[in-house]
């Protein structure tokens, strides 16, 4: 899909979308198409009862006196509650209520909105990114869908005052949207085509964008000592891989600095049967996308290089793929993670903990970064918590959960921070060992996540437990049921506000 952005007027043909507001007042654009076409706008939306709310839609088939295929009225609710979040619900509806219609080309006439007056073209900007991001399907596979199932919008052109200012704030938006898409796309691959070997060729397609990527093999990480995420991987014929992916952004007095600002760490367990502690069979098709988190970082490496930030960052993902066979792990097994700590495997369906523990070890030691973050599909536990509304965020720094908070607030990618008493901390410990791999049936997310805190030493760092954020039942304005792409916008929002130089 063609997305443009254009000065303000009435297209010959296609589909014109304009706007309505709470209250029934209609847009500049939206009342000279309806005097145009003889008040029947305003007659089908008095008709249908349109309240303006946001979302809410009026469509108009062939309006006599053009030559347009439709009129679509949509609401945008209050002029002064329209903010950035709202216009990208905006763009996503438009495309979510015409992509069954097949029309090829679609104009949105997007006039000012009273306070928004001034960054009018902000809001442009996102409508387009919000129809972009409702545009994503996943349909590799389908060999036999019937052409009228198939999106038909070929070309989006916005209307807007101050079209060329909409145009470059797109062009960010755009590179983020394309990160998300990979994540999504990484995602829903089924396991048998998206293994750690497979995930690693991936990521080395991002070298084209100046990301520097380098992969870990089985013996290479042997030899440091990385026991913990080995031995999730060990029951499995694929091999296990840790990758890096550094883009060093930040200029400082004309030469690139070599330190890294921030370190983004994924859980990649590619499938996930449980192991020896094998899950219940419904459902475990699902298991694909346990790698969300490793998704994340991936395309957050991507939308970052693509919009070429400011920051020196780096991305870190640990690819296993847990499976039960005569070699697997077993539970009572104790393993030496790779900073010398022993943990007691007490489930083995509890491996996310223990790849991101070697993982987390090898960042700070490669690579010394100031701030960590580490984001997995960890527990269900988080989602009796918070359903799937919103991401776990356990910390070692207020002021880090605080701004994940803000990001999440701004992006729709929303955060809700959980306490990190020292009293948890003790449930996890072991008999035989320094620690165990789970801490009982209460307070599972929160163990989980002091189980981390035992691998990070003096840094700055947040975990967030995805779990009930990577993949969704049901449609939503900017995202397709499936593969959410959660992380990307969030961690990019976070590079923006606090890290960029």
């Amino acid at each position: 899909m063609k997305i443009s952005f254009t000065k303000p007027g009435l297209p010959e043909t296609g589909v014109l979308v304009v706007i309505g507001f709470e209250g029934g007042d209609l847009s500049e654009s939206a009342a000279a198409i309806d005097k145009q076409v003889d008040g029947a706008l305003s007659r089908a939306a008095k008709i249908a009862k349109f309240k303006g709310k946001l979302g809410e839609v009026v469509s108009v088939l062939a309006p006599g006196g053009t030559k347009l295929e439709r009129v679509l009225l949509i609401g945008a609710g209050k002029p002064k509650a329209l903010d950035l979040l709202g216009a990208e619900k905006l763009g996503g509806t438009i495309y979510h209520v015409l992509g069954g219609q097949q029309p090829r080309t679609v104009s949105i006439a997007f006039d000012a909105v009273e306070e928004a007056d001034a960054r009018v073209w902000e809001h442009a900007a996102h409508i387009a990114y919000g129809a972009l991001l409702r545009s994503y399907r996943f349909d590799k596979y389908r060999t036999k869908e019937e052409d009228d199932k198939k999106p038909s919008i070929r070309a989006l052109k916005i209307m807007t005052p101050s079209g060329g200012r909409a145009r470059n704030a797109f062009e960010d938006l755009e590179k983020i949207a394309e990160g998300i898409f990979l994540t999504r796309d990484l995602v829903s691959e089924p396991a048998n085509v998206l293994y750690p070997d497979s995930f690693a060729d991936i990521c080395r397609e991002l070298v084209e964008l100046g990301v520097e990527v380098n992969v870990l093999g089985e013996a290479e990480m042997a030899k440091l000592g990385m026991n913990a995420l080995l031995g999730v991987g060990q029951g499995s014929r694929r091999e296990s891989r840790l990758v890096t992916m550094r883009w060093n952004g930040l200029q400082n007095g004309g030469r690139k600095a070599k330190s890294v600002q921030l370190a983004l760490v994924g859980k990649g367990v590619t499938f996930d049967t449980g192991g020896i502690c094998i899950k219940p069979g419904p459902g475990m098709e699902d298991m694909k996308w346990d790698m969300g988190g490793a998704g994340a970082v991936t395309g957050a490496m991507k939308a970052l290089a693509g919009r070429k930030a400011n920051v020196n960052v780096v991305g870190v993902i640990g690819l296993v793929e847990n499976m039960p066979d005569g070699n697997a792990q077993r539970p009572g097994d104790v393993v030496t993670s790779m900073d010398g700590q022993t943990i007691e495997v007490i489930n083995t369906d509890a491996e996310g903990r223990l790849v991101l523990a070697d993982a987390l070890t090898y960042t700070q030691q490669e690579f010394e970064p100031k701030t960590i973050i580490n984001l997995a599909t960890l527990t269900g536990a988080i989602l009796v918590s918070l359903g799937q509304e919103r991401a776990g965020v356990f910390a070692n720094d207020d002021d880090l959960a605080e701004k994940l908070k803000k990001a999440g607030d701004e992006t729709g990618e929303k955060v809700w921070p959980f306490p990190m008493d020292s009293a948890y901390d003790e449930l996890i410990n072991s008999q035989i060992a320094d620690m165990k791999n789970v801490g009982g049936r209460f307070g599972g997310s929160i163990t989980a996540a002091k189980f981390l805190q035992r691998f990070v030493k003096d840094t700055t760092w947040a975990h967030i437990d995805i779990a009930g954020m990577a993949w969704s039942t049901k449609d939503r304005p900017t995202v397709p049921r499936g593969g959410t792409g959660y992380g990307v916008r969030l961690l990019d929002k976070l590079v923006a506000k606090y890290f960029e130089g």
